[in-house]
């Protein structure tokens, strides 16, 4: 009877020990890594900063065409060198239009039409060029990270990319193939798919550098290992484990990417070897006013700041990415 009550009062106070440590609230569902990553990215100012100047000129581009219905290849000749209207508030003389807000060039093209075309046709060759190198870098580094054979190799190759000057490469690969391509795809499409590749192919290198020392560290881990353990194929093994655990490094790269593309189109147009001299980009605009910079400066001022502060606002979100994707950033 006494060895009865004696495990009893011991079951009770297990019971009593197991309902003290029972988690009295329902569990809360796991967070999404996503989730977190967008909390931290909105305690970045600068990254929301960007991040929504990113988002507004490109839908300035995108519509403003439908808005502002204005062709940008039209001449009025009667009308040209416009100053732009907020001149009037220190030369009540100048010469302006309010239909022509900005103004208008030595041709009498409207110059806001032309910075809406300018700017859709280097964002088009920004988001293509770098999409081209982000997947030749992520190629590259993966191969080169997994199969050990093909590291020392591919490393080779892009060393000796990044070693390579890259303006003049630019510069001599546009002026061998732009020919044949614009005899193929005509004088825009031709330009376009020449300046896109070539920027792509010359940008690849740090995509690859990132990409191949994430894959070095994660094909070491348990899940990697146990994958090949049981005979998983090394493309299923990249496919399902590697490629989703280095997207964090390749959409900081992918911005990096676009701001260098940016840059580079605007100095190829900006030298005379970009696109045909009657469709405009932002470079192009930049080195048309250059001859009457003195006379007219808001020729050269408003596509020199559309392209800067473009390139800060990507340079700002990636940053922001880079901070909200690094776990030790989000306190864990």
């Amino acid at each position: 009877m006494t060895d009865q009550r004696v495990n009893a009062a011991a079951a009770e106070v297990e019971m009593e020990t197991f309902g003290a440590l029972k988690d009295k609230e329902p569990q809360k569902e796991p967070r999404s890594q996503w989730k977190d990553v967008w909390d931290q990215l909105r305690k970045h100012k600068g990254a929301l900063i960007g991040g929504g100047f990113l988002l507004f000129i490109t839908l300035f581009v995108l519509i403003g065409p439908w808005v502002w219905r204005v062709d940008p290849k039209a001449l009025d000749i009667r009308n040209k060198d416009l100053r732009p209207i907020y001149t009037l508030l220190w030369d009540g003389d100048a010469k302006t239009l309010w239909s022509r807000p900005l103004g208008t060039d030595n041709l009498g093209r409207d110059i806001m039409a032309t910075l809406i075309a300018g700017g859709r046709a280097s964002l088009a060759v920004g988001w293509a060029a770098m999409v081209l190198s982000l997947v030749l870098g992520t190629v590259v580094g993966v191969c080169a990270g997994y199969f050990k054979k093909l590291d020392g190799i591919l490393m080779r190759v892009t060393d000796l990319f990044l070693s390579l000057p890259i303006l003049p490469l630019l510069l001599v690969a546009v002026t061998l193939f732009r020919q044949p391509l614009r005899a193929a795809f005509g004088p825009e499409g031709g330009m376009f798919i020449l300046i896109v590749g070539v920027i792509g192919i010359t940008s690849w290198m740090p995509t690859a550098r990132i990409v191949r020392g994430e894959v070095l560290a994660l094909k070491e881990r348990e899940f990697v290992l146990a994958a090949r353990s049981i005979g998983t194929k090394p493309g299923q093994i990249i496919r399902r484990h590697l490629l989703p655990n280095v997207v964090s490094p390749i959409m900081v790269s992918a911005t990096l990417g676009l701001a260098a593309a940016i840059i580079a189109e605007s100095a190829l147009s900006f030298l005379g070897v970009g696109f045909p001299s009657d469709f405009p980009t932002w470079g192009k605009l930049l080195a048309d006013a250059v001859p009457r910079m003195e006379e007219f400066p808001e020729r050269v001022m408003l596509p020199g700041i559309l392209i800067s502060v473009t390139v800060l606002s990507v340079n700002y979100l990636g940053d922001g990415l880079r901070d909200a994707l690094d776990p030790r950033s989000r306190g864990r």
